[in-house]
């Protein structure tokens, strides 16, 4: 079966660097990255690259950060007031906001976001908003698993279930 739309997909891959190498992130065959192909959610670059590939075919392939997760914005790095990050004692949360820690936040229209942590001084906390794999661009190598059709369970709740997936 080959991959198309509403056809849940696995894949093994190694994600790296491809101005370094350096490993970003690793699947396995006991832990592999299962989706439903074509529903959105995943870059499109990466679909594009896996569609009419059927179980057992290899790939590599490089995604360039224009069309992955785009450029470095340093517009998105903010200091945000360090009381900001009190607690209800009055005192600074320093036991969740840690340099390198990746936290949850909500802007002034209520979306949510993440940040992550580069600097703490007694006056702000300097967050960056960018995505973590902004200005990469991305080298995917690795297999396809699997292919099949998704049920019509997974494609009314828009993921994948059993092994590997999302269990109700």
């Amino acid at each position: 079966m080959k991959i198309a739309n509403n056809k849940v997909v696995a894949v093994d891959y190694l994600l790296t660097r491809k101005d370094t190498g350096e490993k970003i992130e690793q699947t396995s065959k006991e832990h592999p990255f299962v989706f439903i192909f074509g529903i959105g959610g995943l870059l499109e670059d990466f679909e594009s690259n896996l569609l009419d590939k059927i179980a057992g075919d290899k790939f590599d392939f490089f995604i360039d950060h224009k069309r992955g997760y785009g450029a470095r914005d340093e517009q998105h790095v903010v200091m945000i007031p360090a009381e900001s990050f009190t607690g209800e004692d009055g005192k600074f949360d320093s036991e969740n906001v840690k340099v390198g820690v990746t936290l949850p936040m909500v802007d002034n229209e209520g979306n949510r976001l993440y940040g992550t942590v580069l600097e703490i001084t007694s006056e702000y906390v300097k967050m960056d908003f960018n995505h973590p794999l902004a200005g990469q661009d991305l080298h995917f190598k690795g297999e396809v698993l699997e292919v099949r059709e998704a049920t019509e369970d997974e494609l009314a709740h828009g993921h994948v279930h059993g092994p590997h997936g999302h269990h109700h």
